[in-house]
């Protein structure tokens, strides 16, 4: 099997299941029996915001968060109509931006609040902001103490901002044995009960597979829309959206001891049969995935089988061991699989000594990009 010809301009193809991702994000919907926004920060997660959140809109997704204005401005041009949130909260001056592309801050500190206040009273027209109360994580959002008396107050800033959503984040919501889990969904439950007529949102992705957390008005998945396993530990039940493919591009015998790859940190214990193919780290693939002598990392599947890497992860390509692939499946032209199958997102992240929202979030520009559904 060869690669097909009309894919010869890139050395790797990467799929991406639009109809998957719906699937995740109706599936996370039932499980919160609520309304299921979606996280579509870094490029939905390094598959394309445009098609992610034209997709999810399409199929009745009404609610998107992403870190930066410009993946915001992005967002906005696909979906005219959804309400868009800013993760990262209010950069001093901004508030102009969002007015001009009808993009709602998260904000997280006193400072922004009497900012975007401020500039509500101007007569702008702008769409409502959310507030963000830290919980635990110590990174962005208001103390409790502060958003509480926020609360109290009934007018002045909270009125002026025009606050359509109280939120906090998960520190841990992926191991159910944490403490501090119990701790955040008590604590924000006397916020959400302070801001009684507000919506608030808690769980993102792991958040709706833990033990007595509310789900409030709307939930915020990200990783586990993009087919990432919320429940690590545990079958993953959510349905893959992303599968990588990379092409043969030469193949050649070695015999034992031999070096190979830069510096010559593999060493052939016996006569291995290798091939190199068309991806390295200039794609998003970690650099600690190499293979050496010392070190173990990443694999392909070729014909099926699971081969390792030989040598360091360079830029543009990786070496493969496939003597034991079946006959006829490693030749030049033929794809392996980087992503897929056994070689899951979390497997993936492990042989490259990192997490699978890292392996999503690098995915390179350089791939042929297949779309399937949406």
């Amino acid at each position: 099997m060869t690669a097909d010809t009309t894919d010869a301009a890139y050395g790797a193809t990467l799929t991406i299941d639009l109809d998957a991702l719906v699937s995740n994000w109706r599936f996370l919907g039932r499980r919160a029996g609520t309304e299921a926004g979606a996280v579509v920060k870094a490029d939905a997660y390094g598959i394309g915001i445009e098609p992610a959140v034209t997709a999810l809109n399409r199929a009745g997704c009404r609610n998107f968060f992403v870190a930066h204005l410009s993946e915001g401005i992005r967002a906005r041009k696909a979906v005219p109509e959804a309400t868009v949130y800013i993760l990262n909260g209010l950069l001093p001056g901004s508030s102009g931006i969002y007015a001009e592309h009808g993009l709602s801050p998260v904000l997280g500190s006193h400072e922004e609040l009497l900012e975007w206040a401020s500039f509500r009273q101007t007569g702008a027209q702008v769409r409502s902001a959310a507030l963000h109360v830290d919980t635990a994580m110590n990174r962005l959002g208001l103390w409790p103490g502060e958003g509480l008396n926020l609360a109290r107050e009934k007018s002045g800033a909270i009125a002026a901002a025009d606050i359509g959503l109280v939120m906090s984040h998960f520190a841990s919501s992926e191991d159910e044995a944490d403490p501090a889990n119990a701790r955040q969904i008590a604590a924000f439950a006397e916020i959400a009960a302070a801001f009684p007529d507000l919506p608030a949102s808690l769980k993102n992705s792991s958040g709706h597979f833990l033990k007595d957390c509310p789900s409030y008005q709307l939930t915020r998945p990200g990783y586990a829309l993009y087919g990432g396993n919320p429940t690590p530990g545990k079958p993953n039940p959510m349905q893959p959206v992303v599968g990588l493919e990379a092409t043969i591009i030469q193949t050649r015998e070695v015999e034992a001891g031999t070096q190979v790859g830069y510096n010559g940190r593999w060493t052939a214990k016996g006569r291995r049969r290798l091939a190199t193919i068309c991806l390295g780290y200039a794609d998003g693939y970690p650099r600690n995935g190499s293979w050496t002598d010392t070190v173990t990392g990443g694999s392909a599947l070729v014909g099926g089988v699971t081969c390792s890497f030989v040598g360091s992860v360079s830029m543009d390509l990786i070496i493969v061991d496939v003597t034991d692939a079946p006959e006829g499946s490693a030749v030049r032209g033929a794809p392996v699989t980087l992503i897929g199958g056994p070689l899951d997102l979390e497997t993936v992240g492990a042989g490259a000594k990192t997490i699978g929202y890292e392996i999503l979030t690098s995915l390179g520009r350089r791939y042929r990009r297949h779309y399937i559904g949406g």
